[in-house]
């Protein structure tokens, strides 16, 4: 009795699972910082460290629903025109408008002419926007 108690609670809480919309997914955008644009022109990498007003560990990607994001972004900028010491390096801010089914490439444009500037010497920049099938759990944990 004990036993067909316990089988019946187990199969409620798993049928309970599998109903619950598990596999309900919504779609989204992608902020990605993974590719290196060729021929460089002036464009590096870059790296998110925060969204809106929360910390992020670093990643190639982020999935993101559609709205307006505040983006934190740091430079990895090598080039030997730079004259800003690394002391003096510094992140920058982008608002992004995200939209469902698009991938954002950022990266980080040297400006040249300020080369020797702390507060001008890069900017960050959408560099390609492609189309991304992006969805994600309707529910995330």
């Amino acid at each position: 009795m004990k036993n067909t108690l316990y089988s019946l609670l187990a199969l409620t809480l798993l049928g309970g699972c599998a109903a619950g919309g598990a596999d309900k997914r919504i779609d989204c955008g992608e902020v990605a910082v993974f590719q290196q644009p060729e021929g460089r022109n002036n464009l590096y990498k870059v790296a998110v460290t925060r969204i809106d007003d929360k910390d992020v560990v670093s990643k190639a990607s982020y999935r993101l629903l559609p709205g307006s994001y505040r983006l934190r972004l740091t430079e990895f900028i090598d080039d030997p025109r730079l004259a800003v010491p690394n002391a003096k390096r510094s992140y920058r801010e982008m608002t992004l408008e995200v939209v469902a089914g698009q991938r954002y490439h950022l990266v980080a444009e040297l400006a040249p002419e300020h080369r020797e500037e702390a507060e001008r010497y890069w900017q960050p920049k959408v560099w390609k926007q492609v189309q991304s099938d992006c969805s994600m759990p309707a529910n995330p944990r």
